[in-house]
């Protein structure tokens, strides 16, 4: 999407639910965050659940982006370059908005058909791109050939999923928990278990 007077409009709504959370937001605060006026946002949108429909594309699209940013010229690297993004503080510093207006959204999810159809999105970006590079891993000859990378996408998808929601509730860490998957991975997935997927940061 173009910058212009709807991605503008889009950002406001991102900078307004962060502060107001989506049950009490209205038009009018979301065109305060903005030098936009109510009536120009209702020339785009029909109103806030219209809007919420484009957020969430514009949401979906910042997602993809910060996940596909890990890096990484073998399965290993890219594996501990996609928990970095996802976990440490110095790689999700600039996502705490991001997970705020996230976890907003994902409670809106089962009274409102849309969004819950919009996250499904989202939680199948997180599984395919885990499921990825593992898969990688294990045809590489990196990771064990037993591992299951479906399965390992599942429980790594549920557990960043639920670390973010806890970060945003308690503002917990999730530095620990990155050093802890990464221990599991040198453990379980890696074919020499005597190998590190540990650099410095």
């Amino acid at each position: 999407m173009d910058d212009g007077p709807e991605r503008e409009i889009l950002r406001a709504t991102y900078r307004a639910l962060c502060e107001h959370g989506y049950a009490d937001l209205t038009l009018k605060e979301i065109a305060a965050e903005s030098d936009r006026s109510k009536a120009l946002i209702h020339y785009y949108y029909d109103g806030k659940r219209d809007l919420f429909d484009a957020f969430l594309e514009l949401l979906y699209e910042e997602y993809t982006d910060r996940i596909d940013a890990a890096t990484g010229d073998t399965a290993t690297e890219r594996f501990r370059s996609l928990l970095a993004v996802l976990l440490t503080d110095e790689g999700a510093s600039s996502g705490r908005g991001f997970r705020t207006a996230l976890l907003e959204v994902k409670a809106q999810a089962p009274y409102n058909d849309t969004i819950r159809e919009h996250l499904v999105e989202f939680d199948a970006a997180l599984f395919d791109r885990l499921e990825t590079v593992v898969a990688d891993g294990v045809e590489s000859g990196e990771f064990d050939p037993s591992v299951d990378p479906a399965r390992v996408a599942e429980c790594l998808t549920a557990t960043v999923q639920g670390a973010h929601a806890r970060r945003v509730a308690i503002d917990g860490s999730t530095d620990e928990l990155y050093e802890t998957l990464i221990d599991y991975a040198e453990r379980h997935l890696l074919a020499d278990a005597s190998g590190s997927l540990e650099v410095e940061r």
